[in-house]
Parts: C-alpha cells; structure tokens; sequence
C-alpha cells in the first residue's frame, strides 16, 4: 500500500500530490484516467495503475519531482521505452517517462570513445547520432528502435551483440544518480583514496560509501562463491562489482537494478568501433538441441554473434508472413545457428565464416550450411530472428504464449543438455510447442510459454513450473535471467539461485540506498509474488461487446483484438516503417499504438476507464490515430488500430452529434455525386473570397486546407460516352474501379490507366452505375452506412466476381478496403471474399496477367521517387507497382519516410494540421525538396499527392499509371492523360459547396439509394 492509498482520502492526496508536482516540475505532470491507464503494464504479465505520470523537461526536473514524492513519502520509478518483461516498469507510484524529452547527447569523446548522453535516448537514435564518429553502443537487444539507455541500465541489457560487446554493465563508464532522500552523485570506479576523501566529507554520500564498503567486506566470499561463472548473469544486483578486484565501481553496481536503489540522471557510456563490415553464416541441423552442441565449436572461432532458433519460430513467421525473404535464406533442417562474423573487409570476414563452416562440417556437426554476404539479405535474416517475440506470442490456431520465463541463461557448452532436460520439463507440465529461441552463444534461451494465467489452476500452474525451472537453471549452474531482469517475474526466485544469505545481501544493500522502500517497491527484493498483480488473473472477466467488425484472427472477440499488443514497443520508434506516425510527431506514449491498445484493454477491463465506449479518454487518445494501418504491417503482432479506431467511433457517436468533419469528409462520394451534377459553378462558387472559409469551418475543416476542384466530367461519364473503343482484347477482361478521387477529382489518372490497360490487351470494363469502397464511412466509423454502400456496391459486382474478372483499383486505400475492410465488416459474404481475392493495383495486373507487356518506346526513362501509401504498405504490397514503373524505363526509388500524414480525412480536419505536417516533414517532405529537379515524384494514393503538393507547390506528384500511359507510343492514347503533369493537382479537402441544405444531402441519399 503506498502512502496515498493509506491515506482516509486517497483522492484528496492525489489532487495535492499533482498540484505539488505541477508546482515544482519543469515537464508535464499528469493524473487523469487516461495516462494512468496507458502507463498501467509494459510488456510483462503484470498490471498496476499508476499513481501519476511525470514527464520531465530536464534531468533538474526529475530530481524535483522526486523531491516531492520523498516529502509524502509517494513510491517513483523511471521508465524508459517500457519494453520490461519482467513487470519493472509498472507499479502503484508516480511514474517518470524519461523518453520525451531527455534524449540529449550532452557530449561525444571521438579520441577516447565515450558519450555522455541523458537517460531517455533511444539506442537507435543514439547511435545515429554517433554514425560520422565510427562510434557505437555495444549491447543491441532486438527492441533497439524504442528502447533506451536508461532502461538499458535499468535491467542490464544484452542483445546478439553482446557476444562480441558484453552486457550493459560492461559499457557503462560513470552515472550521475539521485537517491530518493536526495543524494546527488556522479558514481563509477572508486579507488582507495577517493573513497577516503568521500568517506572524510562525513555526509549521506560517505554513509553509503561506508555502507557498501562493510556490506561487501561482509559478503565478499558469498558473492564470489554463489555468482554463476556465465556471461549472461543478469538476475541479483551487481554485488560482484564491489569486490576489490572489480574495482569497487558503484555505477556497475548499479546497472540492473531496475529503478529500485537510484534514479540515473545522466551517463557516460565506453564505446565500440562500428565493424568495417559483416558477414551472417546460416548452419542447419535436425533439432535445436543439436544446434546447441555445435554452440562450443563454433565460439572457438570468435564470432560477434551466435544466435540460435527452432522450426516452430520459422512456422510461425512463415504462417504470419514475417520477415518475408529471409526464411528462404535457410539451409535444410530444423533448427538454425545464426552467426555473424566481423572483419576488415567483407572477405576477412567471409573468411573466418568459411573456416568454421569448414571446422563443423569436418567434425560432422552439420552439413547445411551458408554463407550470406549481401547486407540486405543479412538484414532480413536478423530481422527474422529479431521478430520471436511477436512472431510467437499468438501462434495460429493455438494459445496466446506469455513470459515469465523467457531468458533463463545457463553455460554455453552445457546448453544442448540444458534443452533437453527443459524440453522434459515443458512436456511434464503440458505446455506444447513453446518456440526455443536466443542468444546461444551465451546459454540465453528465449521462450514464450502458454501458461493459462486466466484461472486459478492455471496460474498455480505457472508457479509450480517456473519454480521448478528455477531449480533446472540452478542446476546448470545458471542465471534466472539472462537478459530481462528480475522485476517481479523472477524476485521471489533468487533465493534459489544465490541462497539466502546473497537474499540477504540484495536486502541490506537495497536499505542502503532506499531505507523506507519507496523506489520502485515489490520488485527484485522485497517483491511481490510472481502471481499477484497479473493483467489477467482468475478473476479476469472483461466486457465482450458486440461488434461491427469480425476480428476472425481474435476469436471474433474485441477484447481479445484489443488485448493482442505484447508491449514490444516498436510502434514507438522512428527509423524506419510507417508505424506510428502520431507518436513521431508527438513523443507521446497515449499516441502511440502501444498506448491505445493499452487504454482499449482498460476500457473493457472498466475499473479504471469506466465508460465504456463513451470514454473521453479513449476518444482522445484514438483522435491523432491517422488510420494508417501502419500497424497491422510493422507492429510484431498485428494490431490494426485503424479498424479498433473505426469500431470505437461507431459506439462512441451511436445516436450522438459527430463532429462536423465526419459529415463533410465522411459522407465525400455522395457529396462529390451530387456536386458533379454542376462542377464548373460548384468550382467557382467555392474558390470565391470568403466562402471558402465559411464552408471550411462548417466542414470542421482546418483552414490552411483548400477545397478541391472537381474535374469538369466524371471519369464514368466521359467513358459512358467514348467512342474510340479498341475491337480487340487478347487478355481478357478486367473491371476499372471508379473510386471517388480518380473519378471526380484526377480524372486523367483513370483514363491514363484505362489507355495502359488496353494498350496491353486487356477489355476494360467500368460500372455504369454509382460505387464505392466506403473508405471514407469506415475511417469516420460510420459503420452502418459504410457496410450498406459496400452491399449495393457488391450487387453492382455480382456479375464480374462471378465470372472471376479482376478488379484494378487505382486509389491504394479503396484498394485496401476490398482486400481487408469489407471481409471482416462483412464477415461470411462470398462475393466479400471473392472480391478480396480480385482485387489488384495496375501494377500487379500487368506482372500477373501481362508479364511481357511493355508501355513502347521508354522514352520517359529516368528516376522516379515513389512514396508508397500507407495501406498499400500495410496490405497490399509495392512491389508490383514499382516493377512496373521498371518496364518504363524508369528506376523506381522506394521511399521509406512513413506516413504522409494527410491520411484521408485525418489531416483535413480542425484540430490535426501540426501534426499532419510534422508527420510529412518528418522524413518525406525532406527527401521530396532534396530530389533533382528531373526525378519524378510518384505517389498512388490521393492524399500523398495532396499533402506533397499542398507542402511544396513546385512538385507535381504523379500516379504509376500516368508514367505507364505517358511512355506509350500512341499519342491518341496519351492525350488521355494530357493534363496530368502540367496541371497542378488540385488541392483536396471536404466538398460542402452548396451542399449544406438538408434537402440536398437527402436527394443525394435518395440518389444512392436508387442508384447503389
């Protein structure tokens, strides 16, 4: 119990803990329902709400929030990228997120190799910063994109590289670090007479260096008899540190300890040289204990890293289509070594790769093997290994698998044995097809196991097992934890491995620093048990509303979908991927999918988010989502907050007022539909002075947006009335899909691609009737109307789905409604499914039903920028589209720069606009203003065009079927197309121009109604 929850009005302590805070703190300080329910688990099976959030400015800030705290007596902790899994970083205390703001590099020691940098950089940024150096960190766990240096310190993190690197501690220099009664001290190795001078300043600094100095001399012969001779000894505090021959270095010592002795406010980390190159060697063998025998052979060759995993990992990366590329990379067998080799150059390298391949096959521990120089290919191959966790955690058709006891470490050349006999274990206790994963070059064995932590059998299950792993590892002469700390997964466990008398120690050394229990309290010691405070528990029972969407991978149960993020926390990194935009621009956790996905899970939990789907705090948190869909692609699990955002938006509006631009944006094709009746005065009226501003703030439209110009005829309208038909097509039929942008709007698209696809043989056919996706309905969660439009669409279809003629769609988001929308809103419908599966972008088209075509002459040879959009990312792929731009003559660039941040209707609206562009100059916008004048900028999707446009009006981006059209020989068929590039595309936005009568909205409803 902390001291507010003792406290006879716990609310009133609340409110004057935050107003203190608010008071004393340079930073954001936070206690509303919302943050308390993001910041409630991190990657673990545990679950604790937060007292309050602090998000301090400045490493000064943390010290005074911790000021505060120590003068109610209120617990804190820190929290880096919140990717614990051993429940370290959520506890019933106010929280401190370093990660927003204390990111600097304060300094760079290029001559000696040493940074001094504050806690909350993330490792990859950190290491960019460090790339014109030669410079590196050693240790890279694979959750190196949202990971950061402080939670590197806090449980001692390791990763592949710790083969050639060492663990955490052995990079860390000198920390400068906080107690929490106020101790302020730079810490590192202390010799004998800079502990005398310490000790003669006679303050609480000397008390605790007299202090440890007597609990090492104490303990000394314990700690050395009882800590395991392994490289991967994580679990227990560093108490080895203190012995003489280490030095007596406290900022070793407090490396690992897990927010629960000190609060790290800076740090000056040793650094690697960054290797002149790298090569991967890939070994087969029939099983994975096999591979681990090879584990000692292949160390005599000195390899930076070896890493080993099982079939059951790559079944599941192949049945989740991760890593794609890379799996083909493996020999025969079915269990893999992973094994990078580092050199001068490739072929010093290569060479040592070659040696031991040469020393395995000749002792006969294997025959499969392979040698991968391509960095690309080596890339995807680590990206393989790099996704176990996600890979694994909702195997198809089988349990959700949990930690808790992932990252046991035991000696490497006993690791084969080691297996064999965890293997037995796992079949005892009935826990099958656990994936066996890791770092083997260091006896750390990741696992995720089904445990049932939902009843109470189950989770008295789960205690029995992982006691008796303990005692396995033990055993082996082994380490709890190899990699993730203790926290309160494994802290009521140490005893097992170091005895009692260590316990003891950890005990005595934690009253040292923290004597009233206040840091982080109830993890490593003094920890609360293993099974209490689990995010599920026996009394699990959360809402089970009913949907729009199916959710067929979750059971068809929402709260399964919003249950399914693991807390690895890549949405929160920024190098590469689409996945999230709004936390790039923002920083913030609630922005994040991670935090959404956090604040669903307790929404339906509902004794912290209370309102269910009329919770404020989840319609805010879900207001910056773009609906990208970024994260069904990049996210390791798959979460698609888009469709959640969707499902929301329909409860939470359900005979409620929406806001303005739900009507104006949402309801955009019936508009369009009607406008069209009379664009050219529509045109004129809207582009007056002051009526554009006045229809932009009916709209709930931002006003640095511009209202769209339509085209002067529908694309349909105009094919209607063709008369330059071609009378023969050697391919067959295809359906040319109308979608509302390339049909009002970019017109010359549409009759660019029309010119591409009978050009290469194809009969077009395109719908005389009114269609659409109902993109613009789902992303506003107007899901209602969205499956009745998708219905009468669907009948329109009836005919080509049935005689199976593919759909091209031009527009990449209507493309991917038909592919995965509409299958799970209308979950069941045959001709759903049918369309889904008829579904293709030109480029796919062509490479599938027109492999030999080629658009003629290539005259438009050069260089293209393509930025691809984000749902074709996520769900369609841009291979296709960039091989056929290839068949132009043209080099197809694909751009890596993340989300546009226009996203439909997102960027439009009142409210978005810094965010829309701080996501566009994030990267995109960047790389668009570098590009040659004579590079053509492509980009399929509507709003790619429109925000690139709007952003850099000297840059006309185009579509992949206007390059195609534009390189054809026929200038009949390119005049089709012939305002495409000169004509600056118009900018878009909610179509409202003498739109806003009721009487019109409801001729136009009644239009669609007729005409489906």
């Amino acid at each position: 119990m902390t001291a507010v929850e003792h406290s006879a009005n716990p609310q009133q302590q609340l409110d004057e803990l935050k107003k203190a805070l608010r008071k004393a703190v340079d930073g954001e300080v936070r206690f509303d329902l919302g943050a308390r329910a993001t910041y409630s688990t991190d990657a673990s099976n545990y679950r604790q709400i937060p007292l309050g959030v602090v998000v301090p400015r400045t490493p000064e800030a943390a010290a005074n929030a911790i000021a505060v705290c120590h003068d109610r007596h209120v617990p804190v902790f820190s929290r880096g990228g919140g990717t614990s899994l051993a429940g370290e970083t959520c506890n019933v205390a106010v929280v401190l997120d370093w990660s927003k703001y204390c990111t600097r590099v304060l300094s760079v020691d290029a001559e000696a190799g040493v940074a001094t940098v504050e806690p909350g950089i993330k490792l990859d940024e950190l290491n960019d910063a460090l790339a014109e150096s030669g410079w590196m960190v050693g240790p890279k766990p694979a959750t190196h994109v949202s990971c950061t240096i402080g939670g590197m310190i806090g449980n001692n993190s390791c990763g592949s590289t710790a083969q050639a690197y060492g663990k955490m501690v052995d990079s860390i220099r000198r920390m400068e670090v906080l107690t929490y009664d106020g101790v302020r001290m730079w810490v590192g190795p202390t010799d004998d007479d800079e502990y005398a001078r310490i000790v003669a300043e006679g303050d609480r600094r000397s008390e605790i260096y007299r202090a440890l100095r007597r609990l090492r001399d104490h303990y000394a012969d314990e700690v050395r008899a009882r800590y395991p001779d392994i490289p991967r000894r994580v679990s227990g505090y560093n108490l080895d540190s203190l012995l003489p021959e280490s030095g007596f270095d406290i900022a070793k010592l407090l490396v690992g300890s897990e927010s629960t002795l000190v609060t790290v406010l800076r740090v000056e980390i040793g650094l690697v040289r960054v290797p002149k190159a790298h090569v991967a060697a890939l070994l087969g063998f029939p099983d994975i204990e096999s591979a681990a025998d090879a584990v000692p052979a292949v160390l005599q060759h000195d390899p930076a890293a070896l890493e080993g995993m099982d079939y059951r990992l790559t079944e599941l990366e192949h049945s989740q289509h991760m890593a794609q590329g890379a799996l083909d990379e493996l020999p025969e067998g079915r269990a893999w070594l992973l094994v990078q080799f580092n050199g001068d150059d490739v072929d010093d390298a290569a060479g040592s790769a070659e040696a031991m391949v040469d020393h395995l096959r000749r002792d006969g521990l294997t025959h499969h093997a392979k040698v991968i120089r391509d960095p690309a290919d080596q890339k995807r191959v680590w990206a393989a290994r790099e996704g176990g966790l996600g890979a694994t955690a909702h195997p198809p058709g089988g349990p959700d698998t949990h930690p808790g006891w992932e990252d046991a470490a035991v000696p490497p050349d006993r690791v084969g044995d080691y297996l064999r006999d965890f293997g037995d274990l796992l079949d005892r206790f009935g826990y099958q097809g656990a994936s066996q994963y890791g770092h083997f070059g260091h006896g750390c064995i990741h696992t995720r196991i089904p445990f049932d932590l939902k009843s109470a059998a189950g989770i008295e299950r789960f205690r029995e097992f992982v006691t008796a792993a303990a005692h396995l590892v033990a055993e082996y002469g082994g380490s709890l934890s190899g990699e993730h700390g203790d926290g309160q997964a494994r802290g009521e466990l140490l005893s097992i491995m170091f005895g009692e008398r260590v316990v003891a120690a950890f005990e005595e050394l934690k009253r040292i620093f923290d004597p009233t229990n206040r840091m982080n309290p109830g993890k490593v010691v003094f920890p609360n048990g293993l099974d209490e405070n689990l995010r599920w528990g026996a009394d699990y029972r959360p809402a089970e509303p009913a949907t729009h969407f199916a959710y067929p991978d979750d059971d068809h149960r929402f709260s399964i979908a919003a249950d399914r993020c693991v807390g690895v926390g890549k949405c929160r990194g920024d190098e590469t991927g689409v996945m999230c935009p709004s936390y790039r621009a923002t920083g913030e956790e609630e922005h994040s999918t991670r935090g959404r996905a956090r604040l669903l899970f307790e929404m339906l939990e509902g004794d912290v988010i209370t309102d269910g789907w009329q919770s404020t705090e989840v319609r805010d948190a879900l207001d910056l989502c773009l609906a990208c869909k970024g994260c069904r692609s990049d996210c390791p699990v798959n979460v698609d907050m888009a469709t959640y955002k969707a499902e929301f938006l329909s409860h939470h509006y359900k005979g409620r007022l929406r806001p303005l631009a739900h009507y104006s944006m949402g309801w955009l094709p019936l508009l369009s539909r009607v406008a069209m009746i009379a664009p050219r005065p529509i045109n004129m009226f809207t582009h007056t002075p002051g009526v554009q501003t006045l229809l932009k703030r009916a709209g709930g439209i931002d006003g640095h947006r511009d209202i769209p110009r339509f085209a002067h005829r529908r694309f349909t309208s105009w094919f209607a009335r063709r008369v330059d038909r071609p009378q023969t097509a050697t391919r067959g039929p295809v359906v040319l899909w109308p979608d509302t942008f390339t049909n009002n709007f970019d017109t010359d698209i549409a009759r660019a691609a029309l010119a591409v696809l009978e050009d290469a043989g194809f009969e077009v056919r395109v719908p005389g009737q009114a269609v659409c996706c109902g993109l613009t309905w789902i992303s506003t969660g107007q899901l209602d109307a969205a499956k009745h439009v998708a219905r009468r669409t669907l009948e329109v279809l009836k005919p080509a789905l049935r005689e199976r003629i593919p759909v091209v769609v031009l527009e990449p988001s209507c493309a991917a409604v038909f592919r995965a929308d509409l299958p799970e809103l209308l979950h069941g419908d045959e001709d759903v499914h049918r369309l889904a599966s008829l579904t293709r972008t030109l480029g796919e088209v062509l490479r599938e039903r027109a492999p030999d075509w080629r658009p003629g002459d290539n005259h438009q040879a050069g260089s293209a920028l393509v930025q691809p959009h984000c749902h074709q990312h996520a769900i369609l792929g841009t291979g296709a589209d960039v091989d056929a731009l290839g068949t132009a003559g043209v080099d197809g660039e694909l751009l890596d720069a993340g989300c546009c941040g226009l996203a439909g209707n997102f960027g439009f609206e009142k409210g978005h606009y810094d965010v829309s562009v701080a996501c566009a100059e994030d990267k995109l916008m960047p790389a668009v203003r570098s590009a040659a004048p004579d590079k053509t900028i492509v980009a399929d999707g509507f709003s790619c065009r429109t925000q690139i446009s709007h952003l850099d009006g000297s840059r006309t981006p185009v579509h992949t079927a206007q390059v195609l059209a534009a390189a054809l020989p026929s200038s009949d068929s390119r005049a089709g197309q012939q305002h495409g590039p000169r004509r600056k595309l118009a900018k878009t936005g909610p179509v409202l121009a003498g739109l806003s009568g009721v009487g019109v909205l409801a001729a136009g409803w009644a239009a669609v109604r007729r005409r489906p």
